[in-house]
């Protein structure tokens, strides 16, 4: 008597193959993308690192300074992580995209998971007083409960 092993797909055993992580400049959200690196490199999957520029409020902003601003934060997020991705070619390949999008971090970041069709989310802590009152984007996003998320102190 012979066994006959069906090849099934098992959701969830063959890793991720999309990772979203979203930096905004801040040391955790560094730490965010450093895990999540590794984490790419080890699954052989795309690293998506996410910028979401915040859009502010017309009695807010003051002007095109803000905008300036935020573009220059994407402008050094993009030459970080170029730098960081020569310093390592050769010793670790990871398939990267850099994706920055206008909004609030919570929405922007759920809006390029689902586009990406991401398998998994990577944040930072928030390094906010504030949010440990009202929530930070890491406890939104785990409540979506949409894809598992890896919260970075």
């Amino acid at each position: 008597m012979t066994e006959q092993h069906s090849a099934r797909f098992e959701r969830g055993t063959d890793g991720p193959k999309v990772i979203v992580v979203g930096v905004d400049g801040s040391d955790s959200s560094l730490r965010a993308a450093a895990y999540a690196g590794g984490l790419a490199r080890r699954q052989h999957a795309l690293l998506a690192v996410v910028y979401v520029q915040p859009v502010m409020t017309a009695g807010a902003a003051l002007g095109a300074p803000v905008a300036e601003t935020t573009d220059e934060i994407a402008e050094d997020l993009i030459a970080q992580i170029r730098d960081a991705t020569e310093r390592l070619k050769g010793i670790f390949e990871v398939r990267w995209e850099f994706h920055t999008l206008r909004g609030d971090p919570y929405n922007g970041l759920v809006r390029a998971a689902d586009d990406l069709k991401a398998d998994a989310v990577v944040v930072g802590a928030s390094e906010q007083a504030g949010h440990r009152i009202v929530g930070s984007v890491a406890v939104r996003l785990v409540k979506a409960g949409r894809w598992p998320v890896t919260v970075v102190p």
